[in-house]
């Protein structure tokens, strides 16, 4: 059996690959060049940089497998990157990993796996597959503090069906000590935190280098209409920001709309953020079909704890109706639901139901 593992030169892909040894694959590390500075050579700084690309490949040839770079800088930028930049444009909050997940990274993976004559695709992704007679199930990641479900919502049962994830059922207590074990290269390398293709700069100095038109001066107002200020762009906002809007008021204000089309950020209370609900839209079932029962518990940001909705929809027209009211459901975000540590699906949030609708 041949497995190609998707090598990202941190610790997780690493005993990925290591695992995949251990249950007697052939095993195949690939990394995917994503983005590269204008002279054509990979970022210095962030994730997915050239030093993680070097730990990949000397993890690599410690585990003495086979090792690739592939580019996919101009699918990555396509699906990924521009339409980012845009979604900001248009006001919302958006999610890179999940698009690239959704766009590039599994399409152009398994591909690749074929063509390479591999059984399955292994990640370092913290969550767990299983298997019954109804089908193929993702499941959250055994150290929920770690979980990555929540990107792969998207997956569908052909995918779920040639995909391992080894690392699934560790901590990331029990990854590092592997690592150490094992004597991995990457064994005491830190956690990369960064927007991939941003690093360690600021995603707003980034927009304004690639992307000179999200530079959109404009003001910023009160839910009454009075003008507080000015701002360089709305696409340095995102809902629920309390700090770096530039505006001092004596209290605490959050960022509670956006309105690309006039160019204006609202500033308002706490309360002014909570919403009863959100309609989405790229709505997927990693089933195929809906789920059984429309009381579902739904994450609306990565790091935030599911809460319990009822979904009600159908087609890619769908709305999350909580059952206690949520502050700062930003545009752009995903929801994704759950039944217990089961991912059922999810979609993307295309705006908010304020409490009284």
């Amino acid at each position: 059996m041949r497995a190609l593992v998707a090598m990202s030169g941190g610790v997780d892909s690493s005993v990925a690959a290591a695992l995949m040894l251990d249950l007697g694959y052939e095993v195949i590390g690939v990394t995917l060049k994503q983005w590269e500075n204008p002279d054509g050579s990979l970022p210095t700084a962030g994730c997915c940089t050239v030093g993680d690309a070097e730990d990949a490949r000397r993890v690599s040839a410690q585990l003495g497998i086979d090792y690739y770079v592939l580019d996919y800088v101009d699918e990555f930028r396509e699906a990924v990157v521009e339409p980012w930049a845009q979604a900001y444009l248009e006001g919302s909050t958006p999610n890179p990993c999940v698009e690239c997940n959704r766009n590039v990274r599994f399409d152009a993976l398994l591909d690749r796996a074929a063509d390479l004559g591999c059984d399955v695709l292994a990640t370092g992704h913290h969550a767990r597959i299983s298997q019954d007679q109804a089908g193929f199930h993702l499941l959250r990641g055994k150290d929920l503090t770690k979980d990555q479900s929540y990107v792969l919502h998207m997956l569908g049962q052909d995918q779920l069906s040639r995909i391992k994830l080894p690392i699934g059922e560790m901590t990331k207590a029990d990854v590092w000590a592997e690592a150490a074990a094992m004597g991995l290269r990457t064994a005491g390398k830190a956690e990369s935190m960064e927007i991939c293709f941003v690093g360690k700069g600021n995603y707003r100095d980034f927009l304004a280098e690639h992307f000179p038109e999200t530079r959109r001066p404009g003001v910023i107002v009160n839910t009454g209409g009075e003008v507080l200020g000015e701002h360089e762009g709305t696409a340095g906002f995102t809902i629920g920001q309390r700090r770096g809007h530039g505006v001092a008021l004596g209290e605490r204000t959050y960022v509670v709309d956006i309105q690309p089309g006039t160019s204006t950020v609202v500033l308002g209370r706490k309360e002014d953020l909570l919403a009863s609900g959100c309609d989405l839209k790229q709505v997927s079932f990693i089933a195929g079909s809906y789920p059984q029962t429309p009381h579902v518990d739904v994450k609306i940001r990565y790091r935030s704890e599911p809460v319990p909705a009822t979904i009600s929809g159908s087609a890619d027209t769908w709305r999350v109706e909580f059952h206690e009211p949520q502050s700062a459901v930003a545009p752009g975000q995903i929801a994704v639901f759950y039944d217990g540590e089961e991912v059922l699906g999810g979609g993307v949030i295309h705006r908010a139901v304020p409490p009284e609708s």
